[in-house]
């Protein structure tokens, strides 16, 4: 049985979800970290890596609710590019890879 495109549609939902979660959870811990037990801080480089898999839009609104990394150009000017490239993608899933189902 082929699975319709439904089913893809809410499999890429709960992950989004999924990582979003991981992404908000991360950034707050890093600020936590940050201020009580430096010596245990997350790599710049895997809050890039949580940001490109698709918590981009979630971690960008923890950064500016909890103030954190939002004087570091990494992120201030990565992330928005980031959102934007996934917004191209997904409009081009929409456009022309969607319809195929």
């Amino acid at each position: 049985m082929k699975p319709t495109p439904h089913f893809y549609l809410m499999a890429l939902i709960i992950y989004l979800a999924l990582i979003s979660i991981i992404s908000v959870s991360v950034t707050c811990y890093d600020k936590w970290a940050s201020k009580k037990n430096p010596r245990h801080r997350i790599r710049e480089n895997t809050l890039i890596m949580l940001s490109a898999l698709g918590g981009s839009v979630a971690m960008y609104a923890a950064m500016q609710i909890i103030r954190h990394k939002t004087k570091h150009i990494k992120f201030t000017l990565g992330i928005p590019i980031i959102i934007i490239l996934q917004m191209v993608a997904v409009f081009y899933v929409v456009k022309y890879i969607y319809p195929m189902f």
